[in-house]
């Protein structure tokens, strides 16, 4: 897992291949340390997906940009393109399957 700000954020965005996996985090929210683990862990299996960190305390810029208001929250992006919002519980077999399910959409407008 990759820490980024939103300094240079969609530039690099642009030139990234692959599945992003955009995880909104802070640093006194438990149920965001429970997501890093579990997304450590399955970006770890898969090769095709990366899986970027962004602190909402900190970078609010692009916090503010996506409609983060509550913690955590993960975005799909698909070849620098912005797929869509993701809401899952915190297992591995359905992230895996919610990903599965729409990888393949076309991509969303951006909220």
């Amino acid at each position: 897992m990759e820490t980024v700000s939103e300094l240079g954020f969609w530039q690099r965005m642009a030139g990234t291949q692959g599945l992003i996996l955009l995880f909104f985090t802070s640093a006194g929210c438990h149920s965001c340390r429970i997501w890093r683990r579990l997304l450590a862990d399955y970006e770890a299996t898969r090769e095709d997906l990366q899986v970027w960190e962004v602190d909402a305390g900190i970078d609010m810029g692009i916090t503010q940009e996506f409609g983060v208001y509550h913690l955590p929250a993960l975005f799909l992006f698909r070849d620098g393109r912005y797929q869509r919002p993701l809401q899952v519980e915190a297992r591995a077999h359905a992230l895996h399957r919610l990903l599965a399910d729409v990888a393949h959409l076309p991509p969303e407008e951006m909220p």
